[in-house]
């Protein structure tokens, strides 16, 4: 019998580094294959993107059908475009013993959540506000106005951070990828995944 994959939902203000933390944890070697969730989007399609590797791009009329028919873990308008979550997709690759992350916010976390109660949820935080700013700031990509609103919204974003199973605060990178990589094993080493991966050996074991 195969393992049941693990869902993990990792939720961040923008700045705290959740992106880096999640292809750092990727690109390790594992016991267990691991894969990024793909989400469905109205939005177009941009230069270098792929459909099914980056979004599966989808009109306005196929999303808002998929709505009817309850086929998202969760879902949000943002800036008139729809994202979502294919519940079928998902659980699609966790019957294999794909572990999949989510890569959302913590209002799709607590949509997911009311589905999924099982699901793992971590929240990567910023070690302070300053150091978030500092961070924004140094992509060079916002104008200072655009940075007082990531801030603002960081700051609603941290407020539910009591929501969490797990919270890493990444002040030094490295160690927040061995805690989240910590966290990543602990779900796999729980015994109703153990008993499945060793169901074989347990039988021995316990053989007269």
């Amino acid at each position: 019998m195969t393992t049941p994959g693990n869902l993990f939902i990792l939720s961040a203000p923008s700045g705290a580094g959740k992106s880096s933390l999640i292809k750092a944890l990727l690109e390790q070697d594992s016991t267990r294959e691991m894969q990024v969730s793909v989400s469905h989007t109205t939005r177009n399609i941009r230069p270098g993107e792929e459909n099914g590797q980056h979004y599966h791009f989808v009109s306005k009329i196929e999303f808002e059908k998929l709505i009817e028919e309850k086929a998202f873990y969760e879902y949000a308008e943002v800036f008139g475009n729809y994202y979502g979550t294919s519940e079928a997709a998902i659980d699609e690759q966790l019957a294999k013993g794909i572990d999949v992350l989510l890569d959302i916010d913590w209002q799709g976390a607590q949509q997911v959540r009311m589905k999924k109660p099982s699901v793992t949820t971590i929240f990567i935080c910023p070690p302070s506000k300053d150091e978030l700013e500092k961070r924004l700031q140094g992509r060079g990509q916002d104008s200072q106005e655009v940075i007082d609103e990531r801030m603002a919204q960081a700051q609603s974003e941290c407020s539910h951070y009591q929501e969490f199973d797990y919270i890493i605060v990444n002040d030094d990178f490295d160690q927040a990828l061995v805690d989240l990589t910590t966290i990543v094993n602990n779900q796999r080493l729980k015994r109703s995944q153990q008993v499945i991966t060793h169901q074989t050996l347990f039988d021995d074991l316990l053989s007269d």
